[in-house]
């Protein structure tokens, strides 16, 4: 073979693969995904390549509507995880039937999704409700524009942790630590913010003291537990040695 004659099919698996693994998974499908060669074909559909796919600051609409209409009804089985923004999370769920998808990163979370997806009535409740054990949320919400942390702590926070029934990973992060509203359950309900399967969880909490309403048994099953802390000013005596 010509060394200056070499093509990118002339080149072995093995070879193709290791090129191929150092490119983004939807460029990788996008390129190679249907374009009447049986080989790449097959190739683009490994699971290296179809297991987790990012469509972050992926705003190029050609590009959505092929994955939605041709590739991901193929690689549907494939799909573990996806990770993507609220503009294309409807349409990307509702391409295909996912029957091994448990996982979900969004970005640019805002108070306003979760009033509009994470509800009975919602399209994708099933989806939400039944399969996903592990969510990371970039929450985009400001603390000074949300009002109330209690309301937003019932109303955002508990409300996440109830309506996905089978939640067993939750991380709510923000761009920076001090913006994103932090929770707060100082005088509320015990039954607030409960989970008997919740696994990890990684949050931003308003005081210490909500560290330690965290702890006093309403999360039976958490082993791990990461929190930012707003401020350590307080001590609850209500939580003290639990």
């Amino acid at each position: 073979m010509n060394q200056y004659n070499i093509h990118l099919l002339d080149l072995p698996n093995e070879i193709l693969l290791i090129i191929l693994r150092k490119l983004n998974n939807i460029d990788v499908l996008y390129s190679l995904l249907d374009i009447n060669n049986g080989r790449l074909d097959i190739i683009a559909q490994e699971n290296t390549f179809t297991n987790i796919l990012n469509f972050v600051n992926t705003n190029n609409i050609s590009l959505i509507d092929r994955f939605c209409i041709y590739i991901l009804p193929r690689i549907h089985q494939n799909i573990k995880y996806f990770i993507f923004e609220p503009a294309v999370m409807e349409r990307i769920l509702l391409a295909a039937v996912y029957p091994n998808l448990t996982e979900l990163k969004l970005f640019n979370f805002e108070q306003q999704i979760a009033s509009k997806y994470f509800t009975d009535e919602s399209s994708l409740r099933s989806v939400f409700q039944q399969q996903i054990t592990s969510l990371i949320l970039v929450n985009n919400d400001k603390s000074a524009r949300v009002g109330s942390l209690k309301e937003y702590t019932i109303n955002v926070y508990a409300h996440i942790l109830n309506f996905f029934k089978n939640l067993t990973y939750l991380n709510i992060m923000g761009p920076c630590v001090m913006l994103c509203p932090g929770l707060s359950l100082c005088d509320l309900p015990s039954t607030t913010f409960y989970s008997s399967i919740l696994t990890h969880l990684s949050i931003v909490v308003q005081t210490f003291d909500d560290c330690l309403y965290l702890l006093d048994g309403r999360l039976k099953q958490l082993t791990s537990f990461n929190a930012n802390v707003y401020s350590i000013d307080s001590f609850s005596t209500i939580v003290q040695n639990t």
